[in-house]
Parts: structure tokens; C-alpha cells; sequence
């Protein structure tokens, strides 16, 4: 009987001890399964948030195997895929790698030296060309404007590789610089275009300027260009002589006011006229008129009597024929004295207008 009751105990340990082994052996390629059929549909859906359909991917365990079409990066997809979280490594099969940055295209020559220039007697052009033709071309448009004075001083030459392939990109400058006498001359030394000499005016050096940078866009433009200088007016012997005579009237003729008027007394009335006439034998001249007054008033209506002085003056020479514009008027009060003030006729000698020539004058 002893016996018959510990072997059902036993088998009973057997039993629950084989059911969790049983259960482990079924459960975990379960497992496994699902990890691997999620981590393939987060891998497609994350490469297709890219933009890249058709992709074929194969999950072993943590290790994702990707097929793509031809024009695919490989690179883009491994990157990709690569950041899914729970993939451990990336084969991509298939794609077209992207170029690298040694396999960029080449970047376009630059252009190579040229110069148009003008003298007197010639237009030279000095260019590399791609052909015969282009050299025809710009040889032609050199006929255009040269005129009967002058020759084409021709120095272009061809080479199919690196010679300019348009005669479009000459033909402005030739004829910005065909305007004018004298030698001129436009120079791209592989960086700089350089314009150099003499154009009759500056629309001609704004035109020549605009031609040089579109023949070769971006270059650095070093315009020296020059302009003739406006000519000097020929001035008159009374224009010459103005100054010196100016001073002479005031040494000769005084403009002298009533006490605390701006009235200009009988006797300075002939100055004034004299003045109009002064002032009219040269029309350029521009003056200052500078009211006076002794010191018998106070400095705060000193000032503005001696505004008003000067501006009868003014008003006076207008009447007389002398341009507005060319006056300008001014008080300075009781500030120069020329006489003492404690005598009569000292006061009647500061109360008094002159004129004197504006600085900047012709």
C-alpha cells in the first residue's frame, strides 16, 4: 500500500513540471514570429513615409534584409530602415547609388581673356574663339562701326575647346566702345574685367559698364573710365576785376541811414545806385549786404535795425535790376564798428550798409 500512494504523487510532479516546458516550446516561436512580422511592417511604412514604394523587406530575427527597385538610394534606405527601432543591422539588395561628391558633374570653364579696344585709327579685338564661325561673326560685327577712320586690328584665334562659343557675348562691347575718339579698352583677365581710356560722356561710360558686365556675369568690374571735365566758363574782364573794383566803391562811396531807421539818408542814395550798376557788369556774382548801427540803442533792437537796413538795400538793388538771388542780406547790430561811437560822427559812420563778395563764387 506504501507504494501504491507515492506513485501517483510522482507522476503529478512529472506532469506540472512538463506542462510550462510544453508551453515554452509552443509560445516562443509564436513570439518571435510576431516581432519579425512587426518589425517588417514598421521598416515598410517608414520607407514609404520617404517616399520609397516597392521596397521588399525580410526580418531574420532583428536583422532586416531590404530589396529595392532600380533609382532607389541604397544609402537612403539603409538609413531608413536602420533607425527602426528594434532593427539591429541593414542589407539593402538591389537600388542605384546616388553619385558621389567626386562623381559631381564638372563645373563649366570659366571664360577665358578677351579685350576689345579702340584708338583713333583702329578696333582691335584680342579673343579666343570655338570656330571659324564665331570669329566671322564677331569680325562682322566690328565691320558695323568701323566707320572710314579705321581699321580692324584683328587678333582673335580659335580653339574648339576652350574658346568662346557665341560672338553675342563680344558684340555689346564693341559697339559701346566704338562711340568716341581716343584709345579705350575693356580687359577680362580670367577674374576682372578692367575698362580703361576716355568715352565722350557718361552715358557712353554707363553703357560701356553695363556691356562689360553682362558678357561675363559676376566678374569684378574695375571701371577707370574718364570723362571730359565740363569746360570752364570764359569770364569777362568785369567778372576778373569784380572783387578789385568792390573794394574800391566801398573805400569811395558810403551807404549811410538815419538814426534808428532803416531810410537811407539823401547823400548814399547815388551809392546805391552805383552799386546796381556795379553788380549788373557781372551777373554771376553772388554778394552779402551787411546792415550797421551805432551803439545808441540797446543790442536787442541794435540787431534787428540792422536786418532791416540791409534788406532796404536789398529790396533797393532789386528795384534797380539786380537778380533777387544773387543778394543775400544780413544784420550784425552794433558788432563792427568802424568809427568811435562817442563822437557824432563816428555814429553817423557805423550806421551804415556794405557789401562784400560770398564765398564760392565763380
Amino acid at each position: 500500500m506504501p507504494g501504491l500512494v507515492r506513485r501517483p504523487i510522482v507522476v503529478w510532479l512529472l506532469a506540472a513540471l512538463a506542462v510550462p516546458v510544453l508551453l515554452t516550446a509552443v509560445l516562443i516561436p509564436a513570439r518571435a514570429g510576431t516581432t519579425e512580422d512587426d518589425l517588417r511592417d514598421r521598416s515598410i511604412a517608414a520607407l514609404q513615409a520617404r517616399g520609397i514604394t516597392g521596397a521588399e523587406v525580410d526580418v531574420d530575427g532583428r536583422d532586416a534584409t531590404v530589396a529595392v527597385p532600380a533609382g532607389v538610394d541604397p544609402g537612403l534606405v539603409k538609413e531608413v530602415v536602420g533607425g527602426v527601432e528594434g532593427v539591429r543591422a541593414v542589407r539593402v539588395e538591389g537600388g542605384t547609388p546616388s553619385p558621389t561628391a567626386t562623381e559631381a558633374p564638372a563645373a563649366e570653364p570659366a571664360m577665358t581673356p578677351f579685350e576689345v579696344g579702340r584708338t583713333n585709327n583702329a578696333i582691335r579685338v584680342r579673343a579666343v574663339v570655338k570656330d571659324q564661325t564665331v570669329k566671322d561673326a564677331i569680325a562682322a560685327q566690328v565691320d558695323n562701326v568701323l566707320g572710314e577712320d579705321r581699321e580692324f586690328d584683328n587678333r582673335i584665334t580659335i580653339d574648339p575647346a576652350t574658346g568662346l562659343a557665341d560672338a553675342t557675348t563680344l558684340a555689346a562691347l564693341i559697339h559701346a566702345l566704338a562711340i568716341g575718339t581716343g584709345d579705350a579698352s575693356v580687359r577680362y583677365d580670367g577674374t576682372t574685367i578692367t575698362l580703361t581710356g576716355k568715352v565722350p560722356d557718361q552715358a557712353t561710360k554707363a553703357t560701356v559698364a553695363r556691356a562689360a558686365a553682362k558678357a561675363v556675369p559676376g566678374a569684378v568690374i574695375a571701371d577707370q573710365l574718364q570723362t571730359p571735365a565740363p569746360p570752364k566758363s570764359e569770364q569777362s574782364e568785369a567778372c576778373r576785376t569784380f572783387q578789385s573794383r568792390l573794394s574800391e566803391f566801398g573805400r569811395r562811396n558810403t551807404i549811410i541811414f538815419l538814426s534808428g531807421t532803416s531810410i537811407v539818408n539823401n547823400a548814399s542814395k547815388p551809392a546805391v545806385t552805383k552799386a546796381a550798376a556795379l553788380l549788373k557788369s557781372c551777373p554771376g556774382i553772388r554778394v552779402e549786404i551787411t546792415g550797421h548801427t551805432d551803439n545808441l540803442g540797446s543790442p536787442a533792437s541794435s540787431l534787428p535795425l540792422s536786418e532791416r537796413r540791409a534788406t532796404a538795400v536789398k529790396e533797393t538793388l532789386v528795384r534797380l535790376g539786380v537778380a533777387r538771388g544773387r543778394l543775400i542780406a544780413n544784420g550784425y547790430g552794433e558788432a563792427f564798428p568802424v568809427a568811435s561811437n562817442s563822437t557824432s560822427a563816428g555814429r553817423i559812420a557805423n550806421r551804415r550798409a556794405e557789401l562784400r563778395v560770398l564765398q564760392g563764387n565763380p
